[in-house]
């Protein structure tokens, strides 16, 4: 091992990187990632220049992502537009390009250092903690951001997601810094600092192991998740236009006396719901008084378009939207994705990629556009059941922290209906992973309802109450999990993370004279 990092410093950085992402779902390997990032700790502190800084970071980012992200290729499988070979190049062309961010979190963590601390080891480790909180907000910001996996989810099986609530994910990366940090001290014997470093991360395990989620009331609005194990391959079939919709409608039970909320999943049905009054009715017709479906459907729009002298009305532009239904065929609100998947739901440079033979992978010509961003629906009331908030996110936007609640209008729960059919067996999970971490940071409960698995109620605190696992056809019935206060994070939002940021920062300088 000593020969590989002294001979093959760049082959180390890359394998360590591969290694790294085991530490998330499915394999939750999450010790092997902390020493492979104490081991990138190593390597970066042993480069003779930026150069090979930046190298170093750079390769362990494209291990870490080319694995982490090797879902990808699967949506790929789904487009005959494209060639499905391509799904794996994808893979690594987005990796190259993501491995910046770490690379650029270890060349900052190296360049104040020896600016600010004269190369002493203590600072580094902070300085790189800091520096990885600004890679990880900055990877979720530029070209409209891909927030998938952040290092902070690998705390997930342990109590020190807890610290979620106060800090947000990208605060929870730092932590994973610090304790990579704190097994590189260790193995330098170097006890003292480690030990002080470590007492707060255990401090915040032994929180996260005894909190508990406040216990579900019995009059809680009773709630029917559906996931009708419709694959990608089958979802947009004319043909199985009507089973699908049997399925969706034999899954959703029959009225009883107590009111429900039913959700449907993403796009779940293909109806132009404002439209289409007699889909209206068909949804209505399976809804008890009481009764409110939460239904995935688009919302299209069209324009007049000149066809060689003559008018005709095209597709212009559809949102991704969630509907509500009520049991007399009303749709009193609805919400319009906003954060929309680039190659997703729209084709980014149109005009040049599409004469390439590129395409966006969901079908069709016209792109999906944005909605305006958070906000909270009202579900109205029913005997049994009070006026309430919902805010929704739809299938992607889950993975954005900080961006995901109306803030002057806090709802009671997050509905996120998604579409995991395209993402094989890694994608899912890690979605689900990431919906978690939102729960947490927010103090609320989620709602996830998918066509193929993983349908989840989820409580404040991030713990999966009752699950749907992948290709099985169900339901999940049970009770609204209640709200927690707002936790500090969703009073401060990423502020939290960046005054995490200036804490490490200050600490850094603070230490310079009292380490090697």
């Amino acid at each position: 091992m000593q020969a590989v990092l002294d001979r093959r410093p760049k082959l180390a950085a890359l394998i360590a990187g591969f290694l790294s992402a085991t530490g998330f779902e499915p394999l939750k390997l999450w010790p092997v990632t902390l020493a492979c990032l104490a081991l990138l700790i190593l390597l970066v502190e042993r480069a003779p220049d930026r150069r090979a800084v930046l190298a170093r970071g750079w390769l362990f980012g494209v291990g870490h992502f080319t694995l982490g992200l090797n879902w990808i290729a699967h949506a790929f499988t789904f487009q005959d537009a494209m060639p499905h070979w391509f799904g794996y190049g994808a893979v690594v062309l987005l990796s190259l390009y993501l491995a910046v961010y770490p690379a650029l979190a270890a060349l900052g963590a190296w360049w104040l250092t020896r600016r600010f601390a004269s190369g002493r080891t203590l600072p580094f480790l902070l300085f790189l903690a800091a520096c990885w909180i600004a890679s990880e907000y900055l990877r979720a910001a530029v070209f409209t951001g891909f927030a998938w996996n952040p290092l902070g989810v690998i705390w997930l099986p342990t109590g020190i997601a807890i610290a979620s609530t106060l800090i947000g994910t990208y605060g929870l990366g730092a932590l994973a810094l610090l304790a990579s940090g704190v097994l590189f001290l260790a193995a330098r014997r170097d006890f003292k600092p480690a030990a002080a470093m470590a007492a707060p991360l255990l401090a915040l395990a032994l929180w996260g192991l005894l909190a508990q989620a406040p216990a579900t009331p019995a009059g809680a609005p009773r709630i029917r998740v559906v996931q009708p194990n419709i694959g990608q391959d089958e979802k947009y079939s004319a043909a199985l236009e009507e089973a699908h919709f049997r399925t969706l409608a034999a899954l959703s039970g029959t009225p009883r006396p107590a009111p429900r909320l039913i959700f449907w999943p993403e796009a779940a049905i293909p109806a132009y719901l404002d439209m289409e009054p007699a889909w209206r009715a068909r949804l209505a017709a399976l809804l008890g008084p009481g009764d409110l479906l939460l239904t995935g459907a688009n919302k299209v729009y069209y324009k007049q378009a000149d066809k060689g002298g003559y008018s005709e009305t095209v597709l212009a532009g559809a949102n991704n939207s969630v509907w509500i239904v009520t049991p007399d065929a009303r749709l009193p609100a609805r919400y319009d994705k906003a954060h929309l998947v680039p190659f997703g739901e729209y084709l980014p440079m149109r005009s040049i990629l599409q004469p390439l033979g590129l395409s966006r992978l969901v079908p069709g010509d016209a792109d999906f556009w944005p909605g305006p961003g958070p906000q909270s629906l009202t579900l109205p009331a029913a005997p049994g059941r009070p006026e309430m908030q919902m805010g929704v996110q739809i299938c992607y936007e889950i993975i954005f922290s900080g961006q995901v609640v109306d803030a002057a209008n806090r709802p009671a729960f997050l509905f996120n209906p998604s579409n995991d059919a395209w993402f094989g067996s890694w994608g899912p999970v890690q979605h689900l992973a990431q919906a978690r971490l939102r729960a947490m940071e927010e103090g609320l409960p989620i709602v996830r309802a998918t066509p193929t698995g993983v349908s989840a109620i989820i409580d404040a605190r991030g713990h999966v109450l009752r699950a749907l696992g992948p290709h099985h056809a169900g339901f999940l019935d049970g009770a609204l999990p209640p709200a927690l206060s707002p936790t500090l994070f969703a009073r401060l939002g990423n502020w939290a993370a960046f005054l995490l940021l200036l804490l490490l920062a200050g600490l850094a300088i603070a230490t310079r004279g009292s380490s090697r």
